[in-house]
């Protein structure tokens, strides 16, 4: 049961480092990738390396409804404890594996632990919160969890110059325990009121209701393509910055810094949220998202695919910016109407944001070769049906629907 009342400050934090704690998996193994590529005998510049991320996201994909439904039923503190330890198990075994696939594997069942600070981030954050407030709650969160990607890679970077890619994965075992020692202090956030039953027919009915949901069902639309353009940056960033542009030693200074951009630029509109609004927020975010990926596309196609590096990277920081701004928003959006149901309502929108953005991401991951086209090719498309999800999901309702018994 709810154990106390929690200072706003308190909260955003917790849910930041939850936040951290799922991200590191991903933003402090990318400096290791030539070292990754040479302990498993992959080729110079494969794309495969990327599978190391992919495999987290579809662990993390792979476990949204788990932990949703659990922490309907047991709460979330419960379901957090659960999730937390196997991520704790992941890490270490990623840590200690001799194979591509038992690593890939390792990272799989790492990322199914991540799902759960991934899905219960948000759970929480509906617990405590609703409209405006929650959209800005929902910010401020990821302005200060774009703090990870923006240190993570250096740590990976430090953490090479004095041992291996394994020591770099063992860390993410003490963010797992810290994880675990910060929610038994943090407590329960689950009503009485909204604790489901984990039978066929509950499950049923909280499903009707998530995908029967016009709001809820667009806005996640929206956040699946934001996502899935989102993760191309995330999953080729660092061959293009090595292969494309030769400035592989500097990786980890350049998306730190395109991470800075973003995190500013968040916090920054969680105060503007606050004075216009989240719905005006959203819609001037995804316009702008579509405006950016063009851009970058014309001067690609005018550039013959290899746009000069800092127009690049100036790019992928601004498209960065406005997704991660109109993220947040989209997500409150989408559980305002499932409040009664919040731990599946985030799983299944989990599933969807991460199983389908990861999967869109690789499908142009595997085509970026020797410029940066596939990319900028991916930004349209993505952020175009991420605009046409956002206008959908206006013609429904954002009432709190009430499950069937």
């Amino acid at each position: 049961m709810p154990s106390r009342v929690r200072s706003e400050r308190s909260v955003v934090a917790f849910l930041a480092f939850l936040s951290v704690i799922l991200a590191f998996g991903i933003d402090a193994s990318l400096p290791a990738f030539e070292e990754l590529r040479e302990q498993f005998g992959l080729k110079d510049g494969s794309g495969e390396v990327s599978l190391i991320v992919t495999s987290y996201f579809l662990g993390m994909a792979s476990g949204q409804l788990l932990w949703g439904l659990l922490s309907d039923r047991y709460g979330r503190k419960p379901a957090l404890l659960g999730g937390l330890a196997l991520y704790v198990i992941g890490a270490a075994a990623a840590a200690l594996a001799g194979t591509m696939g038992f690593l890939l594997f390792a990272r799989f069942i790492w990322g199914t632990g991540a799902a759960a600070p991934s899905v219960l981030r948000n759970s929480i954050a509906r617990d405590l919160y609703s409209g405006d407030r929650l959209a800005r709650i929902t910010s401020l969160t990821m302005a200060i969890f774009l703090i990870g990607p923006a240190i993570a890679p250096s740590i990976g970077e430090l953490i090479l110059l004095a041992g291996s890619w394994r020591w770099i994965f063992a860390t993410g075992v003490l963010l797992g325990a810290a994880g675990i020692a910060w929610t038994i202090r943090f407590g329960e956030t689950l009503e009485p009121e909204n604790v489901r039953a984990i039978d066929r027919r509950s499950v049923m009915a909280s499903a009707q209701v998530f995908f029967h949901n016009r709001w809820t069902m667009g806005y996640s639309m929206a956040i699946t393509f934001g996502s899935g353009a989102f993760f191309i940056y995330l999953g080729s960033g660092q061959p293009i910055v090595d292969e494309i542009y030769g400035y592989g030693d500097w990786f980890a200074a350049f998306f730190a810094l395109t991470a800075v951009v973003i995190g500013i630029t968040v916090l920054a509109s969680s105060r503007v949220i606050g004075r216009f609004g989240a719905q005006r927020v959203g819609r001037t975010a995804s316009i702008a998202m579509v405006a950016s990926a063009v851009t970058f596309l014309v001067v690609c196609l005018a550039t013959d695919g290899t746009p000069p590096f800092w127009f690049w990277l100036a790019s992928v920081s601004v498209f960065g910016a406005v997704t991660t701004v109109a993220t947040p928003v989209y997500i409150a959006m989408a559980m305002t109407p499932v409040a009664r149901i919040a731990g599946v309502a985030s799983g299944l929108n989990g599933i969807l944001t991460i199983g389908i953005g990861s999967l869109l991401a690789a499908a142009f991951d595997r085509l970026i070769d020797d410029t940066v086209t596939p990319m900028a090719v991916g930004f349209v498309l993505y952020s175009t049906l991420a605009f046409f999800a956002r206008a959908w999901a206006r013609g429904g309702s954002d009432e709190i629907v009430e499950p069937a018994a």
